[in-house]
């Protein structure tokens, strides 16, 4: 059983980047609770509830011209009804209008609380940090509450200050 929720937690997570690039925000519901909360460092912002989530996350990724999001390296942790997962992401932003080139190319990490629900896992609680970026930082133009932050953060120190949840989950085994 725990496989089956693993691989039901990682379609999550993966529908996620596809809900984004297509702008198919209506298939945030498959992957996130209606009380998510979402802390975005690249975004320099955080969300409390998915009509707000889903609203902000509409209008800015309307103002670029195409955008790609990868997630690789899942692990999961299933407690229960409770489950913790880390993945690794790419993010890749286009807005050809913008002075300076066309792109911007983030990487970095989601660190997700998931709980098991009626309709599936879905992720209560997302945090997304920035490791590395390349490109033109003038791609991600602050738009309503996104105020793109382009400070990038080391796991590692994440790790240590006891700020990953996936890590302090397996660890209180």
């Amino acid at each position: 059983m725990v496989e089956h929720d693993k691989a039901a937690i990682i379609e999550a997570m993966n529908l996620y980047g596809f809900a984004l690039d297509a702008h198919q925000w209506d298939l945030f519901d498959r992957v996130f609770t209606e009380d998510v909360t979402a802390e975005f460092g690249p975004a320099g912002a955080a969300w409390k509830g998915l009509a707000e989530f889903k609203r902000s996350f509409a209008e800015f990724h309307e103002t670029l011209d195409g955008h790609q999001h990868t997630m690789m390296g899942h692990l999961v942790h299933v407690d229960g009804d409770r489950a913790h997962a880390f993945a690794y992401g790419n993010w890749l932003l286009v807005r050809e209008a913008a002075e300076g080139g066309p792109t911007w190319q983030g990487t970095g990490w989601y660190d997700d609380e998931l709980v098991r629900t009626d309709r599936g896992w879905l992720i209560r609680r997302r945090v997304c940090r920035l490791m590395s970026w390349t490109g033109n930082p003038l791609v991600p133009e602050p738009n309503a509450e996104h105020n793109p932050d382009m400070k990038t953060n080391v796991l590692r120190e994440h790790g240590d200050a006891g700020m990953i949840g996936f890590l302090k989950a397996i660890q209180a085994e």
